[in-house]
């Protein structure tokens, strides 16, 4: 056991000095000749970014009510219906773009993420019905830490959240949220990989489907309690109710918010650091750029870690919240009162 766990240490040493420096050639010069494209390398792109090579995406255009496909931009320029300006496709023959359905690394990445979790939990699944885990103890490492970020958001996020009675219900939603969005998170680690959470399209549908399931789930003392406040004079409602409302939609929006700023920070601060090796070089020489990297790689393999925290973090927040909005939806006030006084 000992010994394993020597080798994955040295092995993720080796790999946070490495991927600084394999980040660090990534981020030179761009095609304007800039001593570093910050945003170039945080925002979306139509090709997936492999070790040593750049995998076109599909493109899917939809122009003057018709469907347009091909495998890559390049094809797409290639065919004559399309140029390429500003790094995006505009009709040869005049028009507009109505609707953009192409493949990108963003895209690829939530994939990633959630087919992942999905076979693993499937995985997991096929050896608690064969009574591993269930019937035995947990048979190796991995699927000891399953059980226990199950058994984590299932006791401390999801029961400590939402009435006894309905909590279970909502276990596989956020469980299957917390492990996605750790994944998605974790895979801006690679020195190719991209962190699909710091696309704000991303979060927002994420917080999207959080916020479907919380209104789905909401009891008619939720409803109650937006648009009508029992007990509360009529006039009063007519300010408390738009406040409510307006409320049912800023709880998603910081879900969405506060994962993506988060994520993009830690992104744009790495390969900031990272940058001024290029920005020194490009200014003052290269033994000037060579001094700075002694200072910027070091720092950026402790960002490493940090932003692998973060990552686990905000996936935490992330469902944490999620639960929270969901309980209070949920929750039955007039039971929770009866409870109460039964108790007395």
């Amino acid at each position: 056991m000992l010994q394993a766990f020597r080798r994955v240490f040295v092995t993720l040493l080796i790999f946070l000095l490495v991927a600084p420096i394999v980040n660090a050639e990534q981020a030179g010069e761009d095609e304007s000749g800039s001593p570093i494209d910050v945003m170039g390398k945080v925002v979306d792109h139509h090709s997936l970014a492999l070790p040593g090579a750049d995998l076109p995406l599909p493109r899917i255009l939809l122009v003057d009510g018709e469907w347009s496909f091909y495998w890559s931009t390049h094809a797409a320029v290639e065919s004559g219906d399309f140029v390429e300006e500003n790094h995006a496709l505009v009709p040869a023959g005049g028009g507009e773009v109505a609707l953009d359905m192409s493949i990108t690394s963003h895209l690829m990445y939530v994939w990633f993420g959630v087919l992942l979790t999905l076979l693993l939990t499937i995985a997991m699944a096929r050896r608690y019905k064969r009574g591993e885990g269930r019937e035995t103890e947990p048979k190796g490492w991995f699927q000891n830490l399953f059980e226990i970020i199950f058994v984590f958001v299932q006791d401390e996020i999801a029961k400590q959240n939402i009435s006894d009675d309905k909590y279970k219900k909502f276990v596989p939603y956020l469980f299957a949220v917390f492990v996605s969005i750790t994944f998605m998170n974790l895979f801006g680690l690679l020195p190719w990989g991209a962190t699909a959470t710091a696309d704000i399209t991303v979060t927002a549908i994420l917080a999207f489907i959080t916020f479907v399931i919380t209104q789905w789930n909401g009891s008619k003392d939720h409803w109650e309690h937006v648009f009508w406040f029992p007990g509360v004079p009529p006039l009063m409602r007519i300010i408390l109710t738009p406040i409510e409302i307006i409320g049912l939609f800023t709880k998603p929006f910081a879900l969405a918010v506060r994962l993506f700023a988060n994520m993009l920070s830690g992104k744009v601060m790495i390969i900031c650091i990272l940058g001024l090796i290029f920005i020194f070089a490009d200014i003052f020489g290269t033994v000037a750029g060579v001094g700075v990297s002694l200072f910027s790689v070091p720092l950026t393999a402790v960002l490493y870690i940090l932003k692998a925290f973060v990552g686990v973090l905000q996936a935490y927040i992330f469902t944490l919240l999620s639960a929270v909005f969901i309980g209070m939806a949920a929750e039955e006030h007039g039971a929770h009162e009866e409870g109460i006084e039964a108790h007395a």
